[in-house]
């Protein structure tokens, strides 16, 4: 019999929603009557893969989760790490808080409510066998590259392009070794597997899901209680 692995999932929940246009941060505005980031940490919570889940939230929300917290009844959480200047940061402030026992870390977006527990053991098992991981789908329009002017320098092959979702998974040495590199260079990425390539560790790619959005606008917001409906 297989021995699983134990597994942290950080989840990143630090972000102040300026794209959303709304007073509340993003991740405590309600869908369906709960908060978007309760949806999310309830994913993880209930995976039978989970071990433990560290948050990472501005300092202003601390009280404000240790309020969801109990009212949700949640077990798994085994910290609460702060928010850095950048994404970058936030996330490594919540590997710090993972437990020395950990195998495999999970990285999720808190306003990606609609990660599934197919997802979550896909991940964890291709980070196992392969080091490093992220969950995806194929592009559908076309996509080009721009100069600073607007004009068209590039219109790469369609076929070969996925958008990046969460969670990006990896075994701890790879991600910790990954962003020791990046702090130490000075190495900022917009996602956690470009931190994992500029290191040198190659990164799988493994099928996602349409309906697994970040809500960040308005708009995104309609299609999340569209699906709920």
């Amino acid at each position: 019999m297989e021995i699983k692995p134990v597994c942290a999932a950080v989840i990143v929940a630090a972000g102040s929603g300026k794209r959303m246009g709304t007073t509340v941060c993003k991740q405590y505005l309600l869908l369906e009557g709960k908060e978007i980031l309760a949806h999310t940490v309830e994913k993880f919570e209930k995976s039978k893969m989970i071990d433990e889940i560290i948050l990472v939230i501005g300092q202003e929300d601390v009280s404000r989760m240790k309020q969801m917290a109990a009212g949700y009844g949640w077990k798994k959480i085994s910290a609460v790490a702060q928010g850095g200047a950048e994404r970058q940061d936030s996330i490594w402030n919540g590997l710090m808080q993972t437990s020395p026992s950990v195998e495999i870390v999970l990285l999720h977006d808190g306003v990606r409510p609609f990660v599934t527990e197919e997802m979550i053991q896909a991940s964890i098992q291709t980070a196992r066998e392969m080091g490093a991981c992220a969950v995806g789908v194929p592009v559908k329009d076309t996509i080009k590259v721009c100069g600073a002017d607007g004009m068209t320098l590039e219109t790469p092959d369609r076929s070969r392009l996925w958008q990046i979702q969460t969670p990006q998974t990896f075994r701890r040495k790879v991600i910790f070794q990954a962003f020791e590199k990046a702090r130490k260079d000075g190495f900022v990425a917009t996602d956690d597997t470009s931190v994992a390539e500029y290191a040198g560790f190659p990164v799988k790619v493994i099928q996602g899901s349409y309906r697994n959005i970040k809500i960040t606008t308005q708009e995104d917001l309609l299609i999340a209680r569209a699906f709920l409906e």
